[in-house]
Parts: structure tokens; C-alpha cells; sequence
């Protein structure tokens, strides 16, 4: 079982949502949609774990060091509905993560919700149709 992400940019902001299961199977994967949201994107970025069914121990410390490959590009990394096991593994050597409740609320905290959009998505998606690479209105 791996994720799959959606990376969607908005006003100077980056939300990177996942689906699935973020477990060993899924880092690189799961480091491969950072990279892409380093590359095409400013600013914080929110990981939207709304439909995310879980992580592993393996998931969270990716998150911590998808955290650390952020801040080394002066890029903080925000949280968003974390599965509902609530747990995180901090080490301390990585920098400290904003937890929000969810998605809306962590888009308020930027003045994020409306406005043009450019989004990006794995082939599998949950209700993607189209082409990987549109402009949403």
C-alpha cells in the first residue's frame, strides 16, 4: 500500500494533501511530492492529511524530515488534520510543526481560501480526472 498526493498552490502558500497510507512502502514516494512542492512553490507548506488512514513510525519521521528539507529552504511545514491517533514522533533535532485542526482552519491561518489556484496530482488521485498538470480557476 503507498499514498498518493495532490500539491496544490495557493497565494504565496503550499498544500501538499495525501491519501492512503503513509508507511515504509511510501516514503520515497511521499519525498519525491516534497521535492515537487520545493520546486514549484513559495512559501509554507500545509500537509493536508485529511485522507490519510494512518502512518507508521517510518511516516512520521519522513514528515519530520520532509520538516527539515523545508526549513533548510526557509519553506516552514504545517500540519492539517493529523490521523486520528494524534501521534507524532518529535527527535528534537528537527524544527518545531504547527499542527491545525484541518484544512480550513490551517487555510484561514494564511488568508489561503479563495483565489486562482495551480494544482498537481498522482496518477491515482482519489476523484482526479484529467490531465496530472492543471489550472484550477
Amino acid at each position: 500500500m503507498t499514498i498518493e498526493w495532490r500539491y496544490t498552490v495557493k497565494k504565496d502558500l503550499g498544500v501538499l494533501s495525501l491519501a492512503g497510507f503513509l508507511g515504509a512502502e511510501a516514503v520515497d514516494r511521499f519525498a519525491g511530492a516534497i521535492g515537487w512542492a520545493l520546486a514549484r512553490g513559495t512559501g509554507p507548506v500545509i500537509l493536508d492529511l485529511t485522507s490519510l488512514r494512518g502512518w507508521s513510525v517510518g511516516g512520521q519521521l519522513a514528515v519530520a524530515d520532509a520538516a527539515r528539507r523545508l526549513a533548510d529552504e526557509d519553506r516552514p511545514l504545517e500540519l492539517a488534520a493529523i490521523p486520528a491517533d494524534g501521534s507524532l514522533v518529535p527527535d528534537g533535532s528537527r524544527p518545531p510543526l504547527v499542527v491545525h485542526c484541518d484544512l480550513p482552519t490551517a487555510l484561514a491561518a494564511h488568508d489561503a481560501g479563495v483565489g486562482p489556484q495551480r494544482e498537481w496530482c498522482s496518477d491515482e488521485w482519489p476523484r482526479a480526472r484529467g490531465p496530472v498538470d492543471r489550472l484550477v480557476p
